[in-house]
C-alpha cells in the first residue's frame, strides 16, 4: 500500500493502544480492557537495539513506552518478560510458607513432597493448601473422624443395614471377581473364622469394589452421604459446591469425571500369608481425589497379626520420622499403607513393570499398559529395585483413621 495510507494505519492503531493505556495509567475503570505490559530487555542497550516484537504484549509495551509521559504514576504492574531460573521448589515453598502461613498447624513428610495439614477445623487451610496443590503435591489431613458420627461408619452397622444387598466382591491376591451377597464380607470383617477360604485353605482377601458409588451411594445411604459431606476436608476444593472445585461448575454439556463419593472396603493384609499384596494395585486417577478412613477394624482370628506386630511390619517401611512418630502414638489408629509416585515418573514405571513383567516369564503385548490394567502390587523388593535402576523413589505414607489423603490427577498410588 501507499506510504501515506500505511502511517494512517500505523497512527490509527498507535492511538487506539497509546488512549486505552492512558486510561489504565491514571485508573480509569472504563477502559474495556485490562493488561500488564511486558518490557522486551534484550541484550541491545538502548532504544534503537530493540528487536523485532513478536508477540502482541511486546507491541503494546513499545506503543506505552513511546507515548505515555514518565512522570505518570503509573496504576499497573510492569511484568518483566524474562524468566527466572527455577529455584529448589521444595525448600522456596517451605521457606515461603513458614513466613505466610504461621497461623496453620504443618509439616511436610515423605522428604518434603507431602504436606500435612495438622489441625482440620483451620478455616486458613486452603490457603496453604493452594500452595502446595499448584505444584501438584499430595496432601494429608488428619482428625476428619472428629468431625464425623462414628456410628454410621462402624462395620456392623453398614453390615446391619445393608447386608441384604448385591456386589461385586475382589479377591485381591487372584483377581477374581464374584457377586456375592454384601453380608458374608462385613460377617469377616473383624472376625478371620468366618472369611471365605481359597483353594489351599487360605484365607481369601477380599475387597468390596466400590460399592455403593456414586448416585447410588446418595440414594442407598442419604445420612452417610450428608456426614461425609459436611466432613469434607478443604471444602472449597472437595465438596460438590466448592467455590474452587472446578469440575463442580462445569457446564452441563461436558462430560464429567465420575466425582463419587465411593465407599471402598477392604480385608487388612495383616491376616494373610503373603504380606506383598495389596487391596488397591498401582493405578492412576484421571480426577483429583480425596480418601477419607472413616473405619479401622482390629481383626481377631488365628494367625492375625497382633496390634504390636502390624506396627513392626509398619515400620519396616522407609517412613518418615513423623509418621514414626505417630506410629508410636497410642491415640492413633494405622490403617492403611500407601505408596505414590508423581505423575512425571509414570513412563518409567510402566517401563520398569514391563522389564519385570519379561524377567518373570509373562507375555507383554504392545498394547498391554501394567498402570492402567492395574495389574501389579509393587513390593518392597520391586521398589527398591525401581529407585535403584531408574531414580524413581517412593514416597510412602501411613493412613491413620480420620487421615484424609488427597490426590492430584495423575498421581500414581496403591494401597
Amino acid at each position: 500500500p501507499p506510504s501515506s495510507q500505511n502511517n494512517e494505519q500505523g497512527s490509527t492503531l498507535r492511538d487506539l493502544l497509546t488512549t486505552t493505556a492512558g486510561k489504565l495509567r491514571l485508573g480509569s475503570t472504563d477502559a474495556g480492557i485490562a493488561f500488564a505490559p511486558v518490557y522486551s530487555t534484550g541484550t541491545a542497550s538502548g532504544k534503537s537495539g530493540r528487536t523485532m516484537p513478536n508477540i502482541l504484549d511486546d507491541i503494546i509495551a513499545s506503543v506505552v513506552e513511546n507515548k505515555i509521559p514518565p512522570n505518570r504514576a503509573p496504576k499497573i504492574n510492569v511484568k518483566s518478560e524474562i524468566k527466572e531460573e527455577p529455584k529448589d521448589d521444595k525448600k522456596s515453598i517451605q521457606d515461603d510458607c513458614s513466613k505466610r502461613y504461621s497461623d496453620i498447624q504443618y509439616s511436610w513428610i515423605c522428604d518434603k513432597h507431602v504436606l500435612w495439614l495438622r489441625d482440620h477445623k483451620n478455616t486458613n487451610n486452603w490457603k496453604l493448601f493452594k500452595e502446595c496443590w499448584k505444584q501438584g503435591r499430595p496432601v494429608l489431613v488428619s482428625g476428619m473422624h472428629k468431625k464425623m458420627n462414628f456410628s454410621l461408619w462402624k462395620a456392623e452397622s453398614i453390615s446391619l443395614d445393608f447386608g441384604n444387598q448385591q456386589a461385586d466382591i475382589l479377591n485381591c491376591k487372584d483377581s477374581i471377581i464374584s457377586n456375592t451377597n454384601v453380608k458374608e464380607f462385613w460377617d469377616g470383617f473383624e472376625d478371620v473364622s468366618k472369611r471365605q477360604k481359597v483353594k489351599n485353605g487360605e484365607t481369601a482377601l477380599l475387597k468390596l469394589k466400590d460399592w455403593p458409588s456414586g448416585e447410588d451411594f446418595k440414594t442407598m445411604m442419604p445420612a452417610r452421604y450428608e456426614d461425609l459431606l459436611k466432613s469434607l476436608p478443604l471444602p472449597e476444593y472437595c465438596s460438590p459446591e466448592g467455590k474452587l472445585n472446578l469440575a463442580s461448575h462445569l457446564p452441563g454439556f461436558f462430560v464429567r469425571p465420575d466425582l463419587g463419593p465411593r465407599l471402598c472396603s477392604a480385608y487388612g493384609v495383616a491376616a494373610t500369608k503373603d504380606h506383598d499384596i495389596g487391596t488397591t494395585n498401582l493405578h492412576i486417577e484421571v480426577s483429583d481425589v480425596v480418601n477419607i478412613l472413616v473405619y479401622v477394624g482390629i481383626a481377631k482370628g488365628n494367625g492375625v497379626l497382633s496390634k504390636s506386630g502390624v506396627l513392626k511390619k509398619l515400620e519396616e517401611e522407609d517412613l518418615d520420622d513423623l509418621l514414626r512418630k505417630r506410629l508410636k502414638d497410642s491415640s492413633e489408629l494405622p490403617g492403611a499403607l500407601w505408596h505414590i509416585y508423581a505423575g512425571k515418573d509414570a513412563d518409567k514405571i510402566r517401563e520398569f513393570l514391563q522389564k519385570i513383567a519379561k524377567e518373570q516369564g509373562l507375555e507383554v503385548l504392545p498394547e498391554h499398559d501394567p498402570i492402567r490394567d492395574q495389574s501389579w502390587y509393587v513390593n518392597k523388593k520391586l521398589r527398591q529395585r525401581l529407585f535403584e535402576e531408574y531414580g524413581v523413589k517412593t514416597c510412602t505414607v501411613i493412613q491413620f483413621l480420620g487421615d484424609a489423603i488427597i490426590l492430584p490427577a495423575g498421581a500414581l498410588h496403591q494401597v
